[in-house]
């Protein structure tokens, strides 16, 4: 039994059809089982881990984990690793970042220091683990979709920052392989999982409109425009400052390398933004 955190996001559903296919028990977390629309043979269980309660249940009889800090936040999720160690789960994989370097200077970027904080605690669990550290998700493009459905335009402060974006199937297939691993080959391994090119914001916009089949193109604002615009009840403004000005710094600074990871573990090349761009175009039209 596999169980799976954001069982109904973008990573968590393609990772739960791959388990599927391969025909493994999955039991799905998800806040809304009504909603989740997940396949019938999937055990799909209602959790928040948010909520201060007792994880232990969710975990009964799973042999392994896949964890994803976008389900809850830091402490809930720490609760989860406990609770696993308790119910005998003999390995986790978690779903990191790629800005966690190993460095001190992981205390100075708040994605990075989240993701290591999580890090450690799967380490310090004594359980078999492995870490798939992402770069840019090519689903971060959907931030941009409610305005190139309304005009085309999509605003944003720094058109020629660059990344290399990477599919969220290609991050489920990496997954599946961790979680099914008979050898050891993915124990203790920390995968730095990219896309096949490095593109700016401004590229990735003119990729979305060839897929959509009509033009976009990025309007430069202010950085504090953009923080605003991105804060929330849950994303304080300083924090959206901080990621905003972290994006400017790729414009004239490398982006993250790109890593044939996706390749050496799958068999399979990394799929590309354009594709991911066709396969969502509905989201933009």
């Amino acid at each position: 039994m596999i169980v799976v955190t954001g069982a109904t996001g973008n990573i968590g559903r393609r990772l739960v059809d791959r388990l599927v296919e391969e025909g493994v028990p999955v039991r799905a977390l998800t806040r809304d089982p009504a909603r989740a629309g997940l396949p019938a043979q999937v055990e799909v269980v209602r959790a928040d881990l948010t909520e201060d309660t007792d994880p232990a249940p969710l975990l009964a009889g799973a042999d392994a984990l896949f964890l994803n800090l976008a389900a809850g936040g830091g402490d809930s999720v720490e609760r989860l690793i406990d609770a696993a160690v308790k119910a005998g789960v003999s390995r986790i994989v978690l779903n990191s970042s790629l800005a966690v370097t190993g460095t001190p200077a992981d205390e100075t970027n708040f994605i990075a220091r989240s993701h290591a904080l999580l890090e450690r605690a799967v380490r310090d669990s004594g359980l078999e683990w492995t870490f798939l550290r992402g770069g840019n998700y090519a689903t971060n493009a959907l931030n941009w979709a409610p305005a190139i459905r309304e005009s085309g335009v999509v605003r944003d402060p720094h058109p020629g920052a660059r990344s290399v974006p990477v599919h969220e199937a290609d991050l489920a297939d990496v997954a599946a392989l961790a979680l099914l691993d008979r050898t050891g080959a993915h124990a203790g391994q920390v995968h730095r999982l990219t896309g096949p090119e490095v593109l700016t914001n401004a590229q990735q916009v003119a990729a979305i409109g060839e897929a959509v089949g009509r033009p976009t193109r990025i309007e430069q604002i202010s950085e504090d425009e953009a923080a605003e615009a991105m804060a929330g009840p849950h994303f304080p403004l300083a924090a959206a400052r901080q990621l905003v000005r972290l994006f400017g710094q790729s414009v004239d600074a490398p982006a993250f390398a790109r890593t044939d990871t996706v390749e050496r573990v799958t068999g399979h090349p990394a799929r590309t933004f354009a594709q991911w761009a066709r396969e969502h175009a509905g989201d933009f039209s």
